[in-house]
């Protein structure tokens, strides 16, 4: 339950530091005196969105500071879970800075507004004043249906598994896309793999061919040319080797007279052993020279065809043109794969949604077990609360296709009228009975312990009188199970309350301040008076207040 708040800088309130008890807290003001900043602050340490706008001095920062007892809320896991230390008394905090940055603590330890709002889902369930409107909202008559019944975690875990398998349904149609794209252009990819692997491509081959080409292309000049050479080296009268033996033959004696001469000579010596070399090699090359039209004309188509692929897949190289051919192969291979995936995910889906239809199904049945107690139960609250022709349905409609709350549809029906047909509520019911409808909702929810503390910012409205003593007593009762907090404007739910606070506005040195008071027996009764009979009760009224107050007292928490 919430032990304590505090609040610093926010709003109109400079500093506040107040202390709830269990059982019922009333919480009162005029119009305007700042009850709904306190709910307000309230939101911020629950994980709300901050706004700098809500500092009261602009150049301070805003604190927000909450004190809950967590034990027996079996929360501990929850603190494991997001690494954080646990204890009895918990505290949350909210900083904002003047420069509108905002940061949020759990035992002095930051998260993010996620955290904050996760634990705070476990501790807090604040009724505003539109959350009538909830009535009209699928997932807030499913939550209602199921928290009575106690399945909750039944359907959390369901809406776990439905939330997997729509995934693997988006997967699977993803994958049935592509497959259906990649199939329109299989023949073309099939057709310019034959194309490339009928090719047979070589890496280096385009080189190759245009090397034997030039050679084939200019056998005649090059034949000619190793010929004269030949001859000049070694067949001609007067050859190169026979002058170069000769030069040898001048040299040798003359090496005895000086290194240079020798140097000279074993030069001579070695240009011979080359140019004996070439004379060998020329020999080869002029074999391997050949005047072959047939070969070249095979080697030019050949080379063409290659230049034909590489132009058409702008290609450079034939290794491009390989690598070309294998993307293609790969296309045509990821087809089969493609299938094999989409079939494996096919088969799961389908296992899936076995198993999630048999869960909803079970669902379902748990709803229409409890649903017959939860229509009684309001229904007995509803005549308490001044409507004894009132009668709440719950309709539960059986649905083909499966979604995140089952197989099943929920519809809250409502009549206020003996002998009228119960139709849509939210379409039916006065906001006065909109208001009634909820209490009796939050009151039977209340006996499940969901959560320890509820807050309900004027949930009275539109009602008053004899109601309102009725919607005091609804209060008082489900505050034997739970902490509840009432903003009231009511002065017969305001008479119910174990602990009272009054907000006000007061002006200090030309500032106007909100100001909440905790308030005895003896100014309850004149703040009751004051909401009886306005700003300045008489003898009478005064006398009322009290008799008000000690009558809502008797069965006092």
């Amino acid at each position: 339950m919430l032990k304590s708040l505090l609040i610093e800088n926010y709003a109109l309130i400079e500093k506040l530091d107040i202390s709830f008890d269990d059982g019922l807290t009333i919480i009162t003001g005029e119009t305007g005196a700042g009850k709904s900043i306190l709910l307000g602050a309230l939101g911020l340490i629950l994980g709300q969105r901050a706004d700098i706008r809500a500092l009261h001095n602009k150049n301070s920062k805003c604190i927000i500071e909450g004190v809950f007892q967590v034990r027996d809320l079996q929360m501990e896991h929850l603190f494991e879970e997001n690494e954080l230390d646990y204890d009895d008394i918990t505290i949350f905090r909210r900083e904002i800075t003047p420069q509108g940055k905002s940061r949020a603590f759990i035992n002095d330890t930051p998260v993010n507004l996620n955290i904050l709002k996760l634990f705070a889902e476990q501790l807090i369930d604040i009724h505003s004043q539109h959350q009538s409107l909830m009535f009209a909202n699928s997932a807030f008559r499913y939550n209602l249906t199921d928290a009575y019944a106690g399945i909750l975690a039944t359907v959390l875990k369901y809406r776990k598994e439905f939330t997997l398998w729509q995934q693997e349904k988006n997967t699977l149609n993803t994958l049935i896309e592509q497959e259906r794209q990649v199939r329109a252009e299989l023949d073309y990819f099939q057709f310019q793999f034959d194309e490339l692997h009928k090719a047979a491509l070589v890496p280096g081959e385009s080189e190759e061919i245009e090397r034997e080409l030039q050679i084939l292309n200019n056998a005649g000049e090059i034949k000619f040319n190793l010929e004269k050479a030949d001859y000049l080296l070694q067949n001609s009268p007067e050859n190169i080797l026979s002058f170069l033996n000769e030069l040898i033959g001048l040299f040798k004696p003359l090496e005895r007279y000086d290194s240079a001469y020798a140097d000279i000579s074993v030069r001579l010596k070695s240009t011979e052993i080359e140019l004996k070399d070439i004379t060998s090699g020329l020999s080869g090359l002029k074999q391997d020279i050949a005047d072959d039209p047939a070969r070249a004309m095979q080697l030019q188509q050949r080379f063409d065809l290659l230049l034909q692929l590489m132009h058409k897949h702008n290609a450079r190289t034939i290794n491009e043109l390989i690598q070309i051919k294998e993307d293609f192969q790969q296309k045509i291979e990821g087809i089969e794969s493609l299938e094999m995936e989409i079939g494996k995910i096919s088969n799961l889906c389908q296992q899936k949604e076995t198993q999630l239809k048999k869960s909803a199904a079970e669902i379902s049945a748990l709803r229409a077990k409890a649903i017959p107690g939860l229509e009684k139960q309001i229904n007995i609250i509803l005549k308490e609360l001044g409507m004894p022709n009132g009668r709440f349905m719950v309709k539960q409609t059986p649905h083909i296709q499966l979604h995140q709350h089952g197989l099943d549809e929920l519809e809250f029906l409502f009549s206020a009228n003996l002998g009228a047909a119960p139709q849509e509520l939210s379409r039916v019911a006065s906001g006065g009975e909109l208001s009634r409808l909820m209490l009796a909702v939050k009151s039977v929810i209340s006996l499940k312990n969901l959560l320890p503390t509820i807050i309900f910012d004027e949930i009275d409205t539109g009602v008053s009188g004899e109601i309102g003593f009725k919607m005091g007593n609804i209060l008082s009762k489900i505050a034997r199970n739970m902490q509840v907090i009432s903003v009231t404007h009511l002065p017969q739910v305001a008479a119910r309350g174990k602990k009272h606070f009054v907000v006000y506005k007061q002006i200090e040195n030309q500032t106007t301040k909100t100001i909440v008071k905790e308030v005895d027996a003896k100014a309850r009764v004149h703040e009751i008076a004051q909401m009886l009979g306005g700003e300045n009760p008489g003898p009478a009224v005064l006398q009322a207040a009290e008799e008000l107050f000690e009558k809502q007292n008797i069965n006092k928490n």
